[in-house]
């Protein structure tokens, strides 16, 4: 029998859509979650696996503007930006120059700091309570430089985690040989970050929690919104075959295409599309230790038992250019000279899009113009990280309870038109 009311509609069925479903089933009221295909087969299918809690320095800052412009030249670098996409995403630019501001970038360190600590202690307790703590795994992870100069213009943002009690260890020589065999000797500094956690598969785990919101009480809709309509109460969502379902809220987690139902509400929001590539090869390809990043080149190689992971770039090309998977090769022809040993054979590429905000901080929190609507989205590469987390905020504002953390620095009005922050 078709559905046609419920008090929750979750849009979106990626890590933070499920995570929220499952969340909210607590509650004791009818939550419905709407997608149109299995959970987690986006952007939470091709992720690198990492519980980057370590990740606290926002993409805008000053580091990146002057990287930017460097790698913007190159179209297959880790920054690429097609010259007929520039009109379009311009005022996201002007919002990411603005949020690289001394003021605007501590800021958003700060608030970043926050989200990640309720991130760490969110995600242990949905492992441990929903018994998915085989999904874990402890390796920390290497980020690797060429050459003491490298290295040094790596100390900054050391500095920086340093400050919020993220400790790294320095590995040279014969320690770092010794923590990953057979990197390239042009390697020659490495920083080992332990407090770092993986998982062992990131859509094994979305499909997990999923599976959990169903085992809830959760309904699976296998649906598209195609429009969403405040009424008094709630909200109507009109489906992709002509359905409408009536609900008491709506969480809105639909990923890089969530701006476009928010823009319905009135809420104009600088939401881009990281599109991001990897090849995924047979899990014997290498003996990883751990996840190593490779940080002038913009990419990381991971260890999952789904296999070795190469992936990583940031393509700044909208929703619907058709993929460019000769930047997925690049990355790989670059782990294959930076690890001899790879095997770069019997791989599997694949595109997704990061939703991404310019300031490298999510939006959660309720829609300015109709408050039955609460946001979720625009995590950029940190949506598993900072899944359980968001799912915490969401429950605590439906159930009317004061919010883990303040969320002001994540609210949707955040942006104004020109770039100006409100």
């Amino acid at each position: 029998m078709p559905v046609s009311s419920c008090d929750i509609a979750v849009i979106g069925g990626g890590i933070i859509g499920v995570s929220c479903a499952l969340a909210l089933s607590d509650l004791g009221q009818s939550v419905i979650l709407i997608e149109p295909q299995d959970f987690a087969c986006g952007a939470s299918k091709g992720n690198a696996g990492a519980l980057a809690f370590a990740e606290i320095l926002p993409l805008a800052s000053p580091r990146i503007i002057r990287k930017a412009t460097r790698w913007l030249f190159d179209p297959l670098g880790p920054l690429s930006l097609p010259p007929a996409y520039l009109p379009r995403i311009a005022p996201w630019l002007l919002h990411l120059w603005r949020a690289s501001w001394k003021g605007h970038y501590q800021a958003n360190i700060q608030a970043q700091v926050a989200l990640m600590g309720l991130a760490r202690t969110e995600m242990q307790a949905l492992l441990e309570q929903h018994g998915l703590t085989g999904h874990l795994r402890a390796q920390g992870v290497l980020e690797v430089y060429e050459g003491e100069a490298r290295y040094q213009a790596s100390l900054d943002t050391a500095r920086q985690r340093a400050l919020h009690g993220i400790d790294s260890q320095l590995l040279q020589g014969a320690e770092l040989a010794a923590a990953q065999p057979g990197l390239a000797p042009r390697f020659t500094h490495g920083v080992y970050i332990a407090d770092w956690r993986n998982v062992a598969d990131p859509q094994a785990l979305g499909q997990a929690i999923g599976q959990q919101a169903l085992a809830h009480g959760v309904r699976h809709l296998r649906q598209t919104v195609r429009w969403l309509r405040p009424t008094t109460p709630g909200v109507q969502l009109i489906l992709d075959d002509g359905a409408q379902l009536q609900a008491r809220q709506v969480v809105l987690a639909a990923g890089a295409r969530s701006h476009v139902l928010a823009a319905q509400l009135g809420d104009r929001i600088p939401l881009e599309t990281e599109r991001g590539y990897n090849t995924t090869l047979p899990a014997d390809a290498l003996d990883l230790r751990q996840q190593i990043t490779f940080s002038d080149h913009g990419f990381v190689i991971s260890p999952l038992t789904c296999g070795i992971r190469v992936g990583g770039a940031v393509e700044l090309a909208g929703l619907n250019r058709a993929p460019d998977y000769r930047r997925a090769q690049v990355m790989l022809d670059k782990a294959k000279v930076f690890m001899p040993g790879l095997r770069t054979t019997g791989g599997t590429q694949w595109m997704g899009f990061r939703p991404s905000l310019p300031d490298s901080l999510p939006i959660i929190g309720r829609s300015a113009h109709h408050p039955d609507v609460l946001y979720a989205f625009g995590h950029g590469h940190l949506g598993l990280t900072q899944s359980a987390a968001t799912a915490r905020l969401i429950r605590d504002l439906v159930g009317n309870q004061p919010p883990a953390i303040d969320l002001r620095p994540y609210r949707a009005q955040r942006f104004s038109f020109l770039g100006s922050r409100s």
